[in-house]
């Protein structure tokens, strides 16, 4: 009998990739967006990570007819009140890439008031079934913002976020060390049990 299939409200292989190995064992194939045919994006309307997951994960789950996982992460820094939270990826304008990204976060909380700077990574995953409910697994990832970015692994903010129990920012982690730490990780780590209550309950298309 061939397996559910759960989709991954992405485009980005290499996120679905890292999907695959996150919850390895689980009972179900794994898919992304492209393979089911759905090419546009949902607008993240939401003025939180959760809001923005559940939008994702009801709109590709009612579109295609499958259970259906998304999240919406980011990072909040304490002396910008949160900030960039939900705006991460567009913080520092449109096109924008990464450097631009942590170089105008770093001019802004050298602007500001408080010298505190600890922060988090934080990542909602929602998932949803195409006419049923839709729950919600979080994860977070404390951290310090370094002065100047260090190493050359992940992606975004992570060569400014320093990490003290590793004594090191989490773009100088092995991708093997930050699939255990991350945000995401631990998000995912709570996911996998949903995903298991779902099967169990027979409530996958």
């Amino acid at each position: 009998m061939p397996k559910p299939r759960l989709l991954i409200a992405t485009h980005n292989q290499g996120k679905i990739r890292e999907y695959k190995h996150l919850l390895a064992g689980i009972p179900f194939r794994l898919v992304g967006l492209d393979e089911v045919g759905i090419f546009h994006d949902v607008e993240e309307t939401g003025d939180t990570f959760s809001e923005n997951a559940i939008l994702k994960a009801q709109a590709y789950s009612r579109e295609s007819g499958l259970l259906t996982l998304a999240d919406d992460s980011g990072l909040e820094v304490d002396a910008l009140l949160g900030e960039p939270g939900v705006r991460s990826s567009r913080y520092a304008g449109p096109g924008a890439g990464d450097p631009e990204r942590i170089a105008f976060l770093l001019q802004k909380l050298a602007q500001a008031e408080s010298p505190v700077r600890t922060a988090r990574f934080r990542c909602v995953i929602a998932i949803a079934q195409p006419a049923g409910e839709t729950v919600t697994a979080e994860g977070t990832c404390e951290g310090v913002i370094a002065d100047t970015p260090r190493g050359s692994g992940g992606f975004g903010y992570d060569p400014i976020f320093y990490l003290p129990d590793q004594g090191c920012t989490m773009a100088e982690l092995s991708s093997e060390a930050k699939n255990q730490i991350s945000h995401r990780a631990r998000a995912v780590h709570r996911a996998r049990d949903l995903l298991l209550a779902a099967d169990r309950a027979g409530e996958t298309p």
